[in-house]
């Protein structure tokens, strides 16, 4: 964030962006290379498999994967209430590293930048994700309402397993279409 910013655990330096530091929801090696993790992010059809906390299901309206490409999709939370999501990818570099700005809105005045890290781990991948806030109310109302670590650490999870399951039913997921 061009303004400064919180890192979800309290450590961005004001005025200035938290570029790298602590992993948020730091995951396990999942056990595929991280090209095919990575390629779990790039198709609607994936994501749709493993988006979200547990309990929770995901509508897109439009998504392209590239930089300054959106997604525009909506969360259903497992009591019925629907969540208005807009991601904008922000940097793409295949296979090692996503950002993206999240927010409800194109114009969200909150949103909220990740950059998720995929690092090779011999033939597995360790996903390490690193959130920042525009603001310290906003990172504690993301951990304290929204459950966020938790959120993200269960997010993670899902996609560990739907990837690990899809390189079993689709062995050549990398040429999958959307």
């Amino acid at each position: 964030m061009e303004h400064g910013g919180q890192d979800l655990f309290g450590e961005g330096e004001p005025g200035r962006p938290a570029a790298s530091g602590i992993p948020v929801g730091d995951q396990s090696p999942c056990e595929v290379p991280r090209e095919l993790v990575f390629e779990a992010f790039t198709r609607v059809r994936h994501l749709s498999r493993w988006w979200g906390p547990e309990g929770f299901t995901t509508t897109t309206r439009s998504f392209e994967f590239r930089v300054g490409g959106t997604w525009d999709f909506v969360m259903h939370g497992p009591d019925g209430t629907d969540y208005q999501e807009w991601i904008t990818w922000r940097e793409i570099v295949p296979p090692e590293r996503i950002s993206l700005l999240h927010g409800e809105s194109r114009d969200d005045p909150n949103a909220f930048e990740s950059v998720l890290a995929f690092e090779p781990a011999g033939d597995e991948t360790r996903i390490v994700t690193r959130t920042v806030f525009p603001t310290r109310e906003l990172r504690d109302e993301a951990v304290e309402k929204y459950h966020a670590i938790e959120g993200g650490e269960q997010t993670l999870s899902n996609l560990a397993a739907s990837v690990a399951e899809l390189t079993r039913n689709e062995p050549d997921l990398k040429g999958a279409e959307s």
